[in-house]
């Protein structure tokens, strides 16, 4: 088990980066992560799941989320004035999913955490990301 009582820590691809969760005391990459954070991090996840399905996109279903870092999720939306956003920290770690959408080549993207759900929409590798939904919780 890691630091927050999950057992994120083995299957991160980054580990060797921060040493775990134990080394780091719960702040991964100098960040912040919604597990450490969030005494009831089952119930959390477990609402976050409900609230996304309850969204209404057609072919958006969650069936769980996972820890995700932060500098593999954040991606730059661009706005029809030109400019583009990135909506989250790098350093931090959140809950999220990848979901295919059917008879196409986009998925959707879910990032959570106690705070927010953004829900985005994009090609192979993040190409063209388009913003659906950024919702304050």
């Amino acid at each position: 088990m890691a630091y927050c009582g999950t057992d994120c820590c083995k299957d991160c691809p980054r580990l060797s980066e921060c040493g775990g969760c134990e080394k780091c005391k719960g702040h991964p990459f100098g960040g912040s992560c919604v597990a450490e954070r969030n005494i009831n991090f089952p119930e959390l996840k477990n609402a976050l799941i409900n609230e996304i399905n309850a969204l209404g996109l057609e072919g958006l279903e969650v069936n769980d989320l996972f820890m995700l870092s932060g500098a593999f999720v954040n991606l730059e939306y661009p706005f029809t004035n030109g400019t583009s956003v990135k909506f989250l920290n790098d350093k931090d770690v959140y809950l999220g999913n990848q979901i295919e959408k059917k008879d196409s080549d986009r998925c959707y993207g879910v990032v959570a955490n106690e705070d927010f759900i953004l829900v985005g929409e994009y090609g192979c590798n993040g190409a063209e990301p388009e913003l659906v939904i950024y919702k304050r919780r």
